[in-house]
């Protein structure tokens, strides 16, 4: 960390060793940076670093530092200039520091302050307010999202930001992510959101984003709940699978610059980056570009690969993909028309929440039981096979601090978690059609008429503000038992079908996909009577006509990535 001293003793979670200025705010180490002396900052390395196009970002953690607290720094008022005096009195770094609420992976480093307080909330808006006058374009926030999330801190640095005489872009980052809900909720208060740990070059790291990037455990994957493009404050929203670790780079916690090259090889370097184009994540070059080495430069510049990452659209998993493992002791037949083998790869089963019209079927499934006298479970009749089934809370309505109802609609919520105050919303913007099927939004709970559900008799969730009922769509999806073949499938701006091909696997497998598949995944596409022309892009190599299935012999760890136009 650049705002701590690099000096022996000195390690993530070391306490005592930031560098703070009077107001309790980290500063960078002028020892390592000396352009930072006498209150600049970072303003001249934002310069430098903007002065040949690109942008300059930071990585910050939540709140106030132990060190600042234990200091008890006063806080600076960026309206006076002065220490922040309310009520009569000067407040200080105690009075706003909550020790309880410290950073997981680092309680002697950081911790929430109270942003209920006028001092909580100036002590964050000076930092910011900082940030701006440095020049700082990018924040990564840290330790404020998943075990570690911190709504109200998220959602004031986010009015903070919106009123910068500079645009900074905004990203919160977890330690560990318990639920997907959180995920998708906050992407209505920031413009940009990560949704998983950290990413280092290890092969674990990079196929754990596969679930994350489709994270269908529970709710919903983040193409069905269309958080892929999803609106956000000031623009999108997207699902950030983090800083790409490829190029010359250095080990976490090391306190030294690059030094090595990524222990990831080609192949799973291209896995990784089709992925990270499929699911429309940031490509954020997470090496030294001092050392950009020519294999390193094309592969994070192909332009196949931000074409899909910047104008793709339907981007989503593709289920109906399989793999047949190729045996070391006899030859590979790499036909087009390669064998479809289930066995190889495993059932995965996902449910996602939506809204369809109380009349279907199919909405009459969810049942009751209670917990404790203010909490409910409510759960879909169908479980996940080996997993437990779908479950929300109920929640009784709000009331005013003298008994009053805040919402007068009836009703109760329905909770994602029971420790989570995040409820599901019937209509993010406008009342649905019964014609319409729109997966579930959680927001924090509030007095909104649309957060408001009853129970039927005959077991069926009704939103007491459009009508619609709640329903649960599944789909058999499937993937590797230990981590087998996955795809993923966009399509393009003039039409072009991407369809990518995954092997997870720690041997070769050939891994295919039909033509005629694809349409489940494509509205308005009848691709059952129709061929296609491909081409595969890592390769350049060109398939011609395809008529039945893609189909490709990948490497362990391996991919391909496929362009089809199809009439």
């Amino acid at each position: 960390m650049d705002m701590r001293k690099n000096v022996p003793g000195a390690h993530p979670d070391s306490l005592g060793f930031d560098v703070i200025d009077e107001w309790g705010r980290l500063i960078p180490d002028p020892d390592r940076w000396p352009s930072s002396e006498d209150g600049k900052g970072f303003t001249e390395v934002a310069q430098k670093v903007q002065s040949v196009g690109l942008k300059f970002g930071i990585h910050v953690m939540r709140g106030l530092s132990r060190q600042a607290y234990d200091a008890n720094t006063p806080i600076l008022d960026t309206t006076t200039g002065r220490a922040y005096e309310e009520s009569g009195r000067l407040w200080r770094a105690k009075d706003i520091g909550i020790t309880e609420r410290a950073c997981g992976w680092m309680p002697h480093g950081f911790m929430s302050v109270n942003t209920k307080l006028g001092a909580g909330r100036a002590f964050l808006r000076s930092l910011y307010e900082q940030y701006a006058e440095w020049g700082v374009d990018f924040v990564k926030h840290d330790c404020v999202f998943g075990n570690d999330l911190d709504v109200d801190e998220i959602t004031f640095v986010s009015e903070v930001l919106q009123k910068l005489n500079r645009p900074i872009l905004y990203s919160v980052s977890p330690g560990v992510i318990p639920t997907p809900v959180m995920a998708k909720d906050i992407s209505g208060l920031v413009n940009m959101y990560r949704v998983t740990g950290d990413d280092w070059d290890k092969w674990g790291d990079v196929a754990a984003h596969f679930d994350v990037s489709r994270w269908n455990k529970v709710f919903m994957d983040f193409a069905a709940a269309n958080k892929i493009g999803a609106k956000g404050l000031l623009g999108k929203s997207w699902p950030d699978l983090d800083m790409l670790p490829v190029g010359w780079l250095t080990d976490p916690g090391s306190g030294r610059g690059p030094y090595r090259m990524s222990n990831l090889n080609l192949d799973e370097q291209k896995t990784q980056m089709t992925l990270w184009a499929m699911a429309r994540s940031p490509i954020m070059y997470g090496g030294d570009v001092r050392r950009l080495d020519e294999t390193t430069s094309s592969l994070i510049t192909n332009p196949f690969i931000l074409e899909i990452n910047s104008f793709s659209t339907n981007n989503m998993e593709f289920p109906f993909v399989t793999g047949t493992k190729v045996s070391a002791h006899k030859t590979t037949n790499h036909s087009r028309r390669s064998r479809r083998s289930l066995k190889e790869v495993g059932t995965s089963h996902t449910q996602f929440l939506g809204f369809t019209s109380c009349s279907h079927p199919k909405v009459n499934g969810w049942s009751i039981k209670a917990l404790d006298q203010d909490l409910d479970q409510i759960c879909w009749k169908e479980s996940m096979r080996s997993h437990e089934p779908l479950c929300l809370y109920k929640r009784k309505p709000l009331l005013t601090s003298d008994g009053r109802l805040i919402n007068n609609q009836g009703g109760f919520y329905l909770l994602a978690s029971d420790e989570m105050e995040f409820c599901l919303d019937a209509s993010p913007r406008k009342k649905r059609t019964s014609k319409e099927f729109n997966s579930g939004s959680f927001s924090p709970c509030g007095s909104d008429a649309k957060q408001m559900w009853e129970l039927s008799n005959n077991g069926s969730l009704i939103s007491s503000y459009s009508g619609l009922c709640v329903s649960v769509k599944s789909i058999d999806a499937n993937v590797g038992n230990s981590g087998g073949v996955r795809s993923w499938i966009a399509t393009g701006r003039k039409g072009e079908i991407y369809v990518a091909l995954f092997n997870l696997n720690s041997e070769k497998t050939v891994t295919s996909a039909t033509i005629s598949d694809l349409t489940k995944a494509l509205p308005g596409r009848n691709l059952k009577a129709t061929s296609c022309h491909g081409r595969e892009v890592w390769s350049g190599k060109d398939f011609g006509e395809i008529k039945d299935s893609i189909s490709m012999e990948l490497e362990m760890h391996g991919c391909a990535l496929f362009a089809l136009n199809c009439p």
